[in-house]
């Protein structure tokens, strides 16, 4: 539990001083002082440039109500329900206002903050001041006021310090916070990971012991959540420490696979393969870290002594992602897409007929060719179907149909079944 200061610091670091800003943010900032109001940027975009890593997303927190912050801004508007804030857009950036919260433990007979009986908070709509909007906050290094206009930094619970120790410690005590709300636990297992930060002994207690609570969370917040903590360049760091804090099974459809076993390593390739690619500024979707993440389950459960059993590997693709859905919200569009990287690894596998030249023009033929790497690496094979589906995508037409003819030749039996694929998959 953290120490409030009697008095916010007021000493800017030279850092904060010199950064430089988003323009819409400081405009916010700026008119909403010239409103009369209070505004600071706060959160995270300070957090960051305190530890060294450029800003993305700028917040600002005030002490307007919605409607006012609305009435200043005509491109605006505000959303949510559960907390309501306003978001300011420019035509390239988008900026979220939000307001003074009062302190939630003197505001238990008001209508606008409603907890269900475990104590999480449903909706909290109750306005206060900076200093208890500050203890509203999950933890000290997120509770860091900056105003750009006047140069001036409120640290009222010690963020500062606890950013220098490189260490993340909760507000208030972490097991009531994390029954307000529970995916304050999967936030400091990220923050963790993207700072560098250890998390202090009584947060990592309350995360084993409020762990269960993420399973009441919807599952399009914690489809959101899954989003910040697996795309972020510490896809690999986070999935290790959700696991090790019994976390990971509120997130993921999978199950805990013995160390070296094909279902550990194809997991952590892709976990890998994710954070390079977003390291060397490449694209990733969550459908493709998903279908890789569930792929050892549906091989499991279909596979029968070694042998695929194919109506039922194509059978349980809807219930797999039925029960991935559960737990996070997969936007529809993934869903035809995931199956159809899973069903291509078969095609790409038995290479019958002309079926190669139908593969390739296959709109989902990329991401199923690097599915397909990433098993390769994992099952450790040598068998080069990888590698024939790499020269086979650059080379010309005759020299396609004369590898297509090798390979014809070179089955005078049955097609190879690595997994007990059939012909009957032309």
């Amino acid at each position: 539990m953290t120490k409030k200061n009697k008095a916010p610091s007021s000493r800017t670091p030279k850092i904060l001083a010199d950064s430089k800003f988003s323009p819409l943010s400081f405009e916010v900032v700026k008119s909403l002082k010239k409103a009369g109001y209070q505004a600071y940027l706060v959160g995270g975009c300070v957090r960051d440039l305190l530890v060294g890593i450029k800003a993305k997303d700028f917040d600002v927190s005030t002490n307007a109500t919605p409607e006012q912050v609305r009435k200043i801004f005509r491109s605006s508007r505000i959303i949510g329900k559960r907390f309501r804030l306003v978001h300011v857009f420019s035509r390239n950036e988008l900026i979220e206002v939000s307001t003074f919260r009062a302190d939630a433990s003197k505001t238990q007979n008001n209508d606008g903050l409603v907890k269900d009986t475990d104590g999480k908070i449903l909706r909290d709509n109750v306005w206060g001041s900076l200093e208890e909007d500050c203890v509203r906050r999950d933890f000290s290094i997120n509770a860091l006021y900056f105003d750009p206009v006047e140069n001036v930094l409120h640290d009222f619970h010690n963020g500062i310090e606890h950013i220098q120790k490189k260490s993340i410690v909760s507000i208030g005590d972490p097991m009531l916070r994390f029954d307000e709300d529970p995916v304050r636990s999967l936030r400091a297992i990220r923050f963790s990971s993207k700072l560098g930060f250890k998390i202090s002994g009584d947060i990592k207690e309350a995360i084993y012991k409020k762990a269960p609570l993420l399973g009441n969370i919807s599952n399009a917040r914690l489809f959101d959540e899954f989003c910040k903590i697996f795309l972020s360049q510490k896809a690999s760091d986070n999935f290790e420490k959700l696991q090790s804090f019994g976390a990971l099974k509120y997130l993921i459809n999978t199950k805990k696979y013995p160390v070296d076993s094909f279902g550990l390593r194809f997991q952590q390739a892709a976990l890998v393969n994710t954070d390079n690619r977003l390291k060397s500024d490449q694209s990733v979707t969550p459908g493709f870290l998903l279908a890789a993440l569930m792929w050892p389950k549906l091989i499991d459960e279909t596979n029968e002594e070694g042998t695929l059993n194919l109506k039922k590997f194509f059978r349980s693709m809807d219930r797999i992602i039925r029960e991935q859905q559960e737990l996070t919200a997969i936007p529809r569009k993934f869903h035809g897409y995931i199956k159809d990287i899973w069903s291509l690894q078969l095609k790409l596998e038995t290479r019958l007929g002309h079926q190669p030249y139908k593969i390739l023009n296959h709109p989902r033929f990329r991401a199923a060719y690097d599915f397909l790497l990433l098993r390769e690496e994992a099952a450790k094979d040598d068998q080069g179907i990888g590698s024939w589906w790499t020269e086979f995508q650059k080379v010309n037409r005759p020299r396609k149909i004369e590898m297509l003819q090798i390979l014809r030749d070179s089955r005078k039996g049955p097609v190879e079944k690595k997994f007990g694929f059939l012909e009957e998959l032309s």
